[in-house]
């Protein structure tokens, strides 16, 4: 009787102990969505009002680039029209990793948006990227 005991006590120990890891497993699995999520400080259009984003001829014609420090994706679509979107992903708040092909590209999960709108081009995404307004002032692209 006293072995049985000891077995359950042991393995009681063993099931507290996994228990604490899987808990564990979440908690890192939940911290890294949240990582994945905090990418997305997104900037108000009154918080980049008046500011230069970008430099209008680092601006590839029919595609963009992405200004992580102020989580912005500067797009040209056509020759001498300038874009600005947010670069938080509006599927899980990821920031977006590329633009090419008339396409900013979200590497978390495979999220697409055209850079002539920021409309969804594939999901599973299924909201816009937000579009700030901009106008270009001494070769520089400004949010106004």
């Amino acid at each position: 009787m006293g072995d049985n005991m000891t077995g359950g006590a042991a393995e009681a120990g063993s099931i507290g102990r996994r228990a604490v890891l899987y808990g564990g497993a979440g908690v890192a699995g939940a911290a890294a969505l949240a990582g994945c999520a905090s990418g997305g400080d997104e900037k108000s259009a009154e918080d980049l009002k008046g500011k230069q984003i970008a430099k209008a001829a680092d601006v590839p014609v029919g595609g963009g680039k992405i200004y992580g420090d102020e989580k912005v994706v500067v797009t040209q679509p056509v020759q001498g029209s300038f874009k600005a979107f947010t670069a938080v992903c509006t599927h899980q708040g990821c920031t977006v990793g590329s633009v090419r092909n008339g396409v900013i590209h979200c590497a978390c999960h495979g999220s697409e948006f055209k850079i002539a709108d920021g409309s969804v081009a594939k999901g599973p995404a299924d909201k816009p990227l937000r579009e700030y307004p901009v106008t270009v002032q001494n070769g520089g692209v400004v949010v106004t």
